[in-house]
């Protein structure tokens, strides 16, 4: 199952865009701080991952303030390009 669920904050937002088929898509940047456990051990983890909103999700995504924290749910895929993964948004919470 690649299902991901992550408590971040947005740092970038694009402005909205359409896809060939009209369909909303919004491009963000989600940047996530925490402490796990590791082997017994707390690590402190910090990442930045490029995101993306499609459909009827864009509108809640796109009234998201910026820095505001945020849990959110989606799967990961590669990008188009090939280079890099990009987490699709499917809810927040």
């Amino acid at each position: 199952m690649n299902r991901w669920v992550l408590a971040a904050e947005v740092i970038e937002r694009s402005a909205m865009r359409y896809t060939p088929a009209g369909v909303p898509a919004l491009d963000l940047k989600l940047k996530a701080e925490s402490t796990v456990t590791e082997d017994g051990q707390p690590r402190k983890v910090s990442l930045e991952v490029r995101a993306v909103a499609i459909g009827a999700i864009t509108r809640s995504v796109n009234a998201l303030v910026l820095g505001e924290p945020v849990q959110c749910a989606g799967f990961l895929t590669t990008s188009r390009n090939g280079k890099g993964l990009v987490y699709h948004l499917t809810e927040l919470a």
